[in-house]
């Protein structure tokens, strides 16, 4: 019970500070209506292929929706060996993604609305097999397309949210 009405109070208070729900209004709300209308350029190999797809589900983009906004993303993609032993073999490696990302504007102008940049990074062990690494390698890179697809999303609908209450 007081679990409850500590949560009403905290509920309460927040409630008072401004603070409102990013996508409000579901499907039909304004943020979830930009996301949708946001095409994504083709991107690059094959990390690009996974940020791209990562995006097009996350942004819910059905076809259905005239694009107003066009996604432009250049990625880096970097594995780097550190941890060497005596022998000079490498033990762990880290990848890195990183992702400049453009949203502009639909129309004839192309204006830029959005430049920022996303990343992440993952600590690989280096192991005796070499197909165990490739694969770990590989799954690291799927892990991260999807990180940094959820952080461009986030930055998108935050800027779809902050335009949409002007």
């Amino acid at each position: 019970m007081r679990r409850v009405i500590g949560l009403f109070a905290v509920a309460t208070l927040l409630s008072g500070c401004g603070l409102r729900p990013l996508y409000a209004g579901g499907s039909k709300g304004v943020v979830a209506q930009s996301l949708a209308a946001v095409e994504v350029a083709p991107i690059p190999q094959k990390a690009g292929w996974l940020v791209r797809n990562a995006l097009v589900d996350r942004l819910a983009t059905a076809g259905s929706v005239t694009p107003r906004y066009r996604l432009e993303v250049e990625l880096d993609d970097r594995i780097t060996g550190f941890g060497v032993r005596t022998d000079n073999a490498v033990t762990r490696e880290r990848r890195i993604l990183r992702a400049r990302y453009r949203l502009r504007d639909a129309g004839a102008a192309g204006t830029v609305l959005l430049d920022a940049t996303a990343g992440s990074d993952a600590g690989i062990d280096v192991v005796s097999s070499e197909y165990a690494t490739i694969a770990a390698e590989q799954t690291a890179l799927e892990r991260l397309a999807k990180e940094v697809a959820d952080q461009i999303v986030a930055r998108i609908a935050l800027y779809a949210s902050r335009t949409a209450a002007r």
